[in-house]
């Protein structure tokens, strides 16, 4: 998810957003990105503080690849949209001077949008791009894919059922003026949003009402809501006289995603760039304590972003194992590694220190660990549709 950092934090998110795009550097497969259908290879985007030059403006429908480049000063992002500003595909935490590769299946053609945001904030520098033609999505010819889209969807699906019944006991309790109970169901209920955090924010105009921080950019009167803004009602500003609409919101919001969820279409690249894309939210929100800062409880996200990681890599298992044989068990053992650490931090009631407990030497260890492991997962999408 795009994090919007004010001027008065920038100075430090800056420093920490362009030390973990170098570690997040081996996110990106050293391997040249599969060419879009048709094309004669990857889309080159040049990405620099004021301009967002994209090589191609039309793409033919199918594997649609892009090689974006940062040749400014600001850590960037670079998205492609679909209608309703829905996120096709998107890479994040490109710091100066470094590429990263998106892979994206767009099997429909039509108008689309490309957006690079230096600063990684606001709506980005934009430009319409055009897909031509049709093409046979990857699970109507595959029948490993298909059913990895399916039991991935599944899982979406149940998660988001959960997060439905946990996050209405929290906002019960909100509305009940118990502040104990809603602080100790916070982080439980946000388990269940982080786990599917890539499906959920493709919904462009859910995401920042439900996940938006305070200094987050909006619209001319918009509001402040959602999850975080209730953080701060419970840990620094008490109870507020909206709190309680503030959790009705956060349950319409919630009942719209779920439903918005049954109609999803989902493509195996999308089940491989949302793996990635977590590991991403970890390093760039978690390890660094944005995310939670007035709760600090950004283990509980970790933890979540990781499990939901490595339920979309379960669901493509089959064809990873069948592509590339080697892939499977160094997933297996980073994964295991990250596991491992993550339960050092476990306190006897079953839930995580907070982040202010935490050491340098212990996010240190935390940003090595994704590290390592966010490099074979960066190598998924490619060796799906290879």
């Amino acid at each position: 998810m795009s994090r919007r950092t004010p001027d008065h934090r920038r100075a430090g998110a800056a420093v920490l957003a362009a030390g973990t795009a170098l570690l997040l550097a081996g996110c990106t497969s050293t391997a040249q990105p599969p060419a879009a259908q048709g094309g004669g290879g990857p889309i080159a985007v040049n990405a620099s503080d004021t301009a967002c030059e994209v090589s191609a403006t039309e793409a033919p429908a199918g594997n649609i690849s892009f090689t974006v480049k940062n040749t400014g000063t600001k850590v960037t992002e670079f998205y492609l949209y679909g209608t309703g500003d829905r996120i096709m595909g998107e890479v994040e935490n490109i710091g100066p001077g470094l590429s990263r590769d998106l892979l994206v299946e767009v099997p429909d053609g039509g108008s689309y949008t490309t957006a690079c945001k230096p600063g990684m904030v606001g709506d980005g520098i934009r430009a319409p791009f055009t897909v031509t033609g049709t093409a046979q999505r990857s699970t109507d010819t595959n029948g490993k894919l298909a059913d990895a889209t399916a039991g991935y969807t599944r899982y979406v699906t149940s998660q988001t059922e959960a997060l439905v019944a946990k996050n209405k006991e929290f906002t019960d309790a909100v509305k009940a003026g118990n502040v104990a109970q809603a602080k100790a169901l916070y982080p439980v209920s946000r388990t269940y949003w982080e786990r599917v955090e890539p499906v959920a924010e493709s919904f462009g105009d859910l995401d920042p009402k439900m996940d938006g921080r305070e200094d987050d950019e909006r619209e001319p009167g918009v509001p402040f809501t959602g999850y975080h803004r209730l953080e701060k009602d419970l840990w620094v500003d008490g109870l507020q006289p909206d709190s309680g609409q503030i959790a009705d919101q956060l349950d319409a919001d919630v009942l719209d995603l779920q439903s918005r969820v049954k109609s999803v279409q989902l493509t195996p690249v999308q089940l491989a760039n949302g793996a990635k894309e977590l590991l991403d939210e970890v390093a760039t929100g978690k390890i660094t304590g944005e995310e939670d800062r007035y709760s600090h409880t950004d283990l509980w996200d970790f933890k979540a972003n990781v499990e939901g990681s490595q339920a979309a890599i379960a669901a493509l298992r089959p064809v990873i194992d069948e592509k590339d044989p080697n892939l499977g068990p160094t997933l297996d053992q980073r994964f295991a590694d990250v596991e491992k650490l993550l339960e050092g931090y476990r306190t006897p009631d079953g839930g995580f220190v907070l982040y202010t407990q935490l050491t340098p030497e212990d996010t240190k260890k935390m940003a090595d660990s994704v590290d390592a492991l966010a490099e074979p997962v960066s190598q998924v999408a490619g060796v799906v549709t290879s």
